[in-house]
């Protein structure tokens, strides 16, 4: 006999109705402790576990907005409600109606008491921090080789600056053998000398999953390496041991590119800066230099023998025309003197007599004929007037009586 085909829709309606009208799983009490707490629009949704098995819960915000505490991973809760099944997917979930606390899981204690010992020997002094490179040329990323973590943080670097190198170093990052993994990759790293800084990444998820990296080694790796690390792990919200002992914490692996990787504007704007500068003091010194020159294109023109020369020529000039000068001045002193004592001269000239209509009478031998003694009748004598002379001859001589 060949047993009836159930469609998979009628299988699961069976099944639920069956959950239901369970007296037990229609409200019933589960102790556990939260991990995979999302908050989403329509609810909280979280995982309860234990040290065997897990349980899907969702407590929607008709019930959510009545709880007088924030949930989070590791803490250990009691939920009362009801256990049913999700159609779509085929699974069993509990449907929260109200949570109490039981204190803090295993898991949130060990972080908590591994924090305190780390803090009280002084991993997480911030004096202790290794300052992070401004413009590293070379970064380590160890992370998962899958995954979008990695993808993240080569597209941002890529597109803020495609100069820096980047060593993908592929390590577990869950499990029992990823606190292993990334102490090993660490150490590998500090013997090397190229590189710059190193991110430790992973993405988000559970307390459990994000485990390895509040692992004591991990965090002791950490704090003994040369190089600057930079601990991206998990969400914003998310905290680890890696956070607090890294010497940078960033909120997530986008981040960390984000923070690490200058973009290469900022590199062109600093070598525009140092262009300007550099143009700037050759400029100043190029002034100076000139400056210098011609001071001493100067001194050199002026102890040259052509300067000396011209100095020398100059002086010749100035005395030349000096000379010139007292001689002109001379001349025109001593004519004034000649035109004078010419002018009183002439004012003493007998031919100036003659002006005012006197004669001269001169004898045979051009003298003056002063008296009339000097003559006798039938000389000859010449007769000067203004304008002429004239030959004459003695007629008769006779003195005044």
């Amino acid at each position: 006999m060949q047993l009836k085909a159930f469609e998979v829709r009628e299988i699961t309606d069976y099944i639920k109705k069956m959950m239901d009208n369970d007296i037990i799983l229609r409200n019933v009490r589960v102790k556990g402790e939260i991990s995979n707490l999302k908050y989403h629009s329509t609810g909280i949704y979280f995982t309860l576990k234990d040290e065997i098995a897990s349980l899907k819960c969702v407590m929607f915000n008709e019930y959510g907005k009545l709880l007088n505490f924030t949930l989070q991973d590791g803490m250990s809760v009691i939920v009362t409600g009801r256990i049913s099944v999700y159609e779509r997917n085929g699974t069993y979930q509990l449907y929260a109606q109200s949570i109490q606390s039981d204190g803090i899981g295993a898991l949130y204690f060990a972080f908590n008491k591994l924090k305190e010992k780390l803090q009280k020997e002084g991993l997480f002094d911030s004096d202790k921090k290794k300052p992070i490179p401004k413009h590293p040329k070379k970064i380590a990323v160890v992370t998962s080789p899958t995954g979008a973590v990695i993808r993240d943080i080569i597209t941002i670097s890529r597109r803020r600056n495609p100069t820096v190198d980047i060593l993908v170093v592929p390590v577990l990052v869950q499990g029992s053998s990823a606190a292993d993994e990334i102490c090993n990759a660490l150490r590998i790293l500090n013997k090397r000398e190229d590189i710059d800084v190193v991110i430790l990444a992973r993405g988000g998820g559970s307390l459990e999953e994000i485990w390895p990296f509040n692992e004591e080694k991990v965090a002791r790796c950490i704090y003994a390496s040369r190089i600057p690390i930079v601990s991206a792990v998990g969400h914003e919200t998310d905290f680890t041991i890696s956070d607090f002992v890294a010497d940078l914490r960033a909120p997530t692996p986008s981040a960390a590119a984000e923070i690490i990787v200058p973009e290469i504007k900022v590199y062109q704007r600093e070598l525009f800066l140092l262009k300007t500068k550099l143009l700037t003091l050759m400029t100043a010194e190029l002034n100076r230099k000139k400056k210098e020159f011609e001071g001493l294109k100067r001194a050199l023109y002026l102890n040259s023998p052509i300067k000396k020369s011209e100095i020398l020529r100059h002086k010749v000039e100035n005395l030349t025309a000096s000379l010139y000068n007292e001689m002109l001045a001379i001349y025109q002193h001593k004519r004034n003197d000649f035109l004078i004592l010419a002018e009183k001269l002439n004012s003493l000239s007998p031919l100036k007599v003659l002006t005012r209509g006197y004669t001269i009478v001169l004898d045979k031998q051009e003298k003056v004929v002063s008296s009339v003694r000097e003559t006798k009748p039938y000389d000859e004598i010449k007769i000067l007037f203004k304008d002429g002379k004239a030959k004459a001859i003695v007629q008769e001589v006779k003195e005044n009586e």
